[in-house]
């Protein structure tokens, strides 16, 4: 049986322990900065110089602790170059140095055309020998490591130098490490696993497996809680380490001779959306939609989906909360739902186009996708039409699919639009400005040639600063209901209802409308499970019996129907 055993929960900082002692992630950059003006992770007595630049795209992901943040470009020219001097190597032994750094290419042709060198003086650099193995599809991020010609030095210059005429590098979170030779510690690969996904912060767990134990007193370092196998006596098994949803893990195991560092980013514990899906984007200004636990990035961009104070207004919605902006290039965020596969769905939401200036061509800015993150599915389009702008419907990403609406709309105006798709029928249909409350007849109704079977996530997307216009969007609500009311903060249906207190912090919930009739509601959490059904007495439900989280009110008065999200604290 497996002992939990608890260590040492600080962040070692005393160098002579080795691991990681220098470490650069390239800062986080606005948009495309020169070195100079850069703001790096390390300052004095590190110093940064060179012709390249850095910049937020294409930020580095798929190796282990890769920051995500600004990577160094090197556009395709052989004057192209990146330096950094500054770093003591002194207290270390050459045949213990290790260079790692994130490498992107933006082909697959060719091996190591970026030339990494070293230099002990600033005037003579020694080429390193590293290996990059050619792509085999796509270009992407490898990690580089370099085990051999790190020089022990006061002052290590390290050279990054552009080699090619034809192609483009990136590279990110520059490490030397001290690693003994003799260690007969091995860690393998680091596995992250979420114990739970919820719509609060969760914690998840980082899974090392490791052999060679068992001959030394070994010391775990980080700010995690420690369990699994203890090194220290067992030969071979897995160290177990739990983290907070947000935080970065960072691992240093010392011991006998061995100083071996893990580190990487902390896994996205989200929920899937439970249908009906009622987003009124209550949050900050300026918050990055990513960030809720809600929704998550599908792609990575230069900009990020934020969120705004202000509201958009429609007649016969109440809109709460703030709502989302975006323009040009950026991330596409995604809100996950429950699977549907029957019957249909709708997606409804407010939509403003604020500025079209520099807009030329067509984009797709609003997709329901299946459960493959397929984009190929139901993607709402929008095109200028000279200072006015249009919507269109398509199942495809090709501009000669979309079937565009007659009706054109001002800039700064607001639009109700509402997308869905009949399964049955294998109907595509968008409808726009219906009447809150009433019935509606579709604008578009396109038929995909290949059947729609299923639908499993929302997006939000940015294509490019000459496609997508800057653009607002409010008062989501994604349902298998056609009732044309949307989020559930609006209370479109039911005039005059107001719930509160939201937060709430005890064990009555008020309701409130303009009629004051006979109300009924129903509560669910966030796996669609009902856990009150009640009449409204008195304009009071109790819900003691309802513990903390996020729950969804569906409230019925003289046959009309309304959701709203309650938060119990």
């Amino acid at each position: 049986m497996k002992k939990l055993y608890t260590l040492l929960l600080i962040v070692v900082s005393n160098l002579s322990f080795g691991q990681v002692f220098y470490s650069e992630n390239m800062g986080t950059p606005g948009g495309t900065t020169t070195i100079a003006a850069n703001t790096f992770q390390n300052t004095s007595p590190i110093l940064y110089s060179g012709t390249a630049d850095v910049r937020a795209s294409t930020a580095s992901t798929g190796y282990s602790g890769a920051s995500a943040g600004g990577n160094v470009y090197f556009a395709s020219n052989t004057t192209n170059s990146f330096l950094i001097e500054g770093i003591n190597t002194s207290t270390y032994n050459t045949a213990e140095l290790q260079l790692s750094f994130g490498h992107h290419k933006n082909t697959t042709a060719g091996n190591n055309e970026l030339i990494v060198e070293v230099s002990t003086n600033g005037t003579t650099f020694t080429p390193l020998t590293y290996s990059r193995a050619t792509g085999t599809g796509t270009a992407n991020w490898t990690l580089i490591t370099i085990t051999s010609g790190i020089p022990s030095t006061s002052n290590l210059r390290i050279r990054f130098t552009q080699s090619s005429t034809t192609t483009q590098f990136r590279i990110d979170d520059v490490k030397l490490n001290n690693v003994s030779a003799s260690c007969t510690l091995t860690l393998g690969t680091a596995v992250t696993a979420c114990t739970a996904s919820t719509s609060l912060l969760d914690n998840y767990t980082v899974t090392i497996p490791y052999t060679g134990g068992a001959n030394a007193t070994y010391t775990i370092s980080t700010l995690g809680t420690v369990s699994g196998d203890n090194p220290t006596s067992v030969a071979a098994g897995n160290i177990v380490i739990t983290f907070t949803e947000g935080t970065a893990y960072s691992i240093t195991i010392t011991g006998g001779t061995c100083n071996l560092n893990v580190t990487g980013a902390s896994p996205e514990c989200k929920v899937t959306n439970t249908l009906p899906f009622n987003e009124p984007f209550n949050y900050s200004a300026g918050t990055a939609l990513s960030t809720s636990q809600f929704w998550t990035n599908t792609s990575v961009g230069s900009d990020e989906i934020l969120a705004v104070a202000s509201s958009l207004n429609y007649t016969g919605i109440t809109s709460t909360g703030g709502a989302v902006a975006f323009t040009g290039t950026g991330s596409d965020t995604k809100a996950p739902f429950t699977t549907v596969n029957t019957d249909a769905v709708y997606a409804s939401f407010l939509s403003s186009v604020t500025d079209i200036t520099g807009v030329t061509g067509t984009s797709y800015f609003a997709i329901l996708s299946d459960a493959s993150n397929s984009f190929t599915v139901a993607r709402v389009w929008i095109k200028n039409d000279g200072t006015q702008y249009q919507y269109g419907l398509s199942p495809t990403g090709l501009v000669g699919d979309v079937v565009w609406s007659t009706n054109l709309y001002n800039v700064g105006t607001t639009q109700y639009l509402v997308l869905r798709h009949n399964f049955a029928s294998n109907t595509l249909s968008l409808f726009e400005n219906p009447t809150i409350g009433g019935t509606a007849s579709s604008t578009i109704n396109v038929t995909p040639a290949t059947a729609i079977t299923n639908f499993a996530g929302f997006i939000l997307r940015q294509e490019s600063a000459t496609n997508t216009p800057a653009m607002i969007i409010d008062e989501l609500t994604i349902s298998s209901t056609p009732n044309f009311t949307l989020s559930s903060n609006s209370f479109n249906a039911i005039e005059g209802l107001t719930m509160y207190p939201n937060p709430l912090k005890g064990n009555t919930l008020f309701l409130t409308s303009s009629a004051n009739a006979n109300m009924s509601v129903q509560i669910f959490d966030l796996l669609g499970k009902e856990v009150v059904k009640s009449d409204v007495i008195n304009n009071t439900v109790n819900v003691s019996n309802l513990e903390e989280g996020i729950y969804v009110v569906k409230v019925t008065e003289e046959g009309k129907t309304a959701t709203r999200k309650l938060v119990i604290q």
